[in-house]
């Protein structure tokens, strides 16, 4: 099923040659738009001046860090080789690598910044969604993963960012009305 999933979507990239540079460019470069994303949400919730939405911003960094970090040791032992390298006659876009494949730590990255976003802010967490979907589809496309492979790094950056959230939430409220109550408030709220 996901090698053919995967031969679907090499199939459409075979037929889309016009999406061939924007979906390189999305897969290489879109991370930028999650550090983006990342900032918008601490910048909305510092204007609000809401503690809650400070912590969730502050939490979200951390998470993506921390469901990276947690997913190249799932990475390094599951080994599983790239489209690329054992599906031969394939359309590759994707700049080669030796990583292995599962699970994506792209998928994973923004998996962790849709689900923390989403916890700041649920009209900006949409936006972040969207964009993790659109991530992982590219990384399919150009042929640097499997679908189950960007699933399954949406699935664990969520589950990090949310399992994060959840850990960290009252030592960081606390810490964050610990400093609100200093000259560094006005980093923290406006």
């Amino acid at each position: 099923m996901n090698q053919w999933s995967f031969e679907q979507v090499n199939a459409f990239a075979r037929a889309t040659p016009w999406l061939h540079a924007p979906a390189q460019a999305f897969a290489a470069y879109g991370i930028a738009l999650f550090a983006v994303l990342l900032l918008a949400g601490w910048w909305i919730a510092r204007r609000a001046g809401r503690v809650a939405g400070v912590v969730a911003a502050i939490s979200a960094g951390g998470a993506t860090l921390l469901a990276v970090a947690v997913n190249q040791p799932i990475v390094q032992a599951v080994h599983e080789a790239r489209p690329y390298t054992s599906l031969p006659g394939i359309l590759v876009l994707a700049n080669r690598s030796t990583d292995p494949s599962f699970p994506s730590d792209h998928a994973t990255m923004a998996g962790a910044v849709a689900a923390g976003v989403w916890i700041v802010n649920r009209r900006l967490g949409i936006v972040a969604a969207a964009a993790a979907v659109l991530m992982a589809a590219t990384r399919v496309y150009i042929a640097a993963h499997y679908p189950a492979d960007v699933l399954a790094g949406l699935l664990l950056g969520a589950i990090v960012a949310v399992g994060t959230w959840l850990l960290v939430r009252r030592a960081l409220t606390w810490f964050v009305e610990l400093v609100a109550g200093t000259r560094l408030r006005a980093v923290l709220l406006s």
